[in-house]
């Protein structure tokens, strides 16, 4: 049996990967991994794709998201996925904070110990 990953929110360290985003790797094992992100209004992320399955939950505020040429607004409560492989991208209506599981893990999100 493996090991639970217990992280306490203010034990995750927050980082800015692009500006007008943060980013907190929360809970993760060899399999998933738990991300939070806080987006400014206004935010807009770059197009991109990876080979990881990424299921998102729109805590509070509002997101438009392209997912392989869709366009949606989802706001808080919404969830969605997004199927490894498929080109994406996202933008914040408002001042957002959304939750993306990943599997498998992101390595490259993994912190450095």
């Amino acid at each position: 049996m493996k090991e639970m990953a217990f992280v306490k929110i203010g034990d995750a360290a927050a980082f800015t990967p692009e500006p007008g985003m943060k980013r907190q790797v929360l809970a993760h094992n060899d399999e998933l991994m738990l991300v939070r992100h806080l987006f400014e209004k206004d935010w807009v992320g770059a197009r991109h794709s990876h080979p990881h399955h990424q299921l998102v939950y729109v805590v509070k505020g509002a997101i438009r998201v392209d997912v392989g040429g869709e366009v949606i607004d989802v706001h808080a409560g919404d969830s969605f996925v997004v199927e490894g492989g498929v080109e994406h991208q996202a933008s914040a209506l408002e001042e957002s904070e959304v939750l993306d599981v990943f599997t498998p893990v992101r390595e490259e999100y993994r912190p450095k110990k």
